[in-house]
């Protein structure tokens, strides 16, 4: 027996929260009936799953890509308003995958996409810590007691960040270049962060996830994941 939500991840549905949202959007069924407890088990061998009124099956051929994402493209399976997504700017058209968090529509850099729903789970969920590095252009001359401010943790509406590492890499027509390495992943939380000590973001990148780099990898690329990459994703 296990949790509905960690056996969707499993078939590739997302991350075990994404699954949540799908269930609690009432298109999940087991045996004909639509499942209304996030928290109930279900065993995989005598029970009938449907997710879209689609049986339900564990995925066999787990896919790992590393994109480097470029500007005006949704970090999404699909659009509602039709803007390109990242499915669209890798032209895949094998077994559904999806993005393993987010990067909004005017950040660019590193993202992976997968089918594996609880590698998903481990690289998003707030208590594995993983480390996320962006670099950062922002708007002003980036102070040494506003970089304390993040380097201690910050409010941002409603939550206070984990102190976060940030190194000045340089100053140019009343901006400055930063790098921020942060453990968590609110929805549009470096840009926040800056904001809230009054330095508008202009351009951010990310660089990292873990021990996973962008590095060589042109905008707009992307590529599998290196055994290696894997190995330290999946020791994590």
């Amino acid at each position: 027996m296990m949790r509905i939500n960690k056996y969707m991840a499993m078939c590739g549905m997302g991350s075990r929260r994404k699954c949540e949202d799908i269930i609690r959007s009432g298109n999940v069924t087991v045996n004909g009936r639509t499942v209304s407890e996030l928290g109930q088990k279900i065993d995989p061998e005598k029970d009938k799953i449907s997710v879209y009124g689609k049986p339900l099956r564990p995925v066999t051929d787990k896919i790992y890509i590393l994109l480097n994402k470029p500007k005006g493209v949704i970090s999404s399976v699909r659009d509602q308003f039709g803007r390109k997504t990242v499915i669209d700017q890798i032209g895949w058209s094998g077994s559904r995958i999806f993005p393993v968090g987010r990067l909004d529509y005017d950040t660019e850099g590193l993202l992976i996409l997968t089918n594996d729903g609880e590698l998903a789970y481990k690289l998003t969920h707030p208590k594995h810590q993983i480390e996320k590095e962006y670099l950062c252009i922002v708007r002003g001359l980036l102070k040494e007691g506003d970089m304390k401010k993040l380097r201690e943790g910050i409010d941002i509406g409603g939550f206070v960040t984990s102190p976060a590492t940030v190194t000045v890499e340089g100053f140019e027509n009343n901006m400055t270049k930063v790098r921020i390495i942060i453990k968590e992943g609110k929805n549009r939380q470096v840009r926040r962060m800056f904001e809230a000590i009054g330095y508008p973001v202009v351009y951010l990148r990310r660089d990292r996830i873990g021990g996973i780099r962008i590095a060589g990898l042109e905008t707009g690329k992307w590529r599998y994941l290196t055994s290696k990459e894997l190995e330290m994703l999946k020791s994590i």
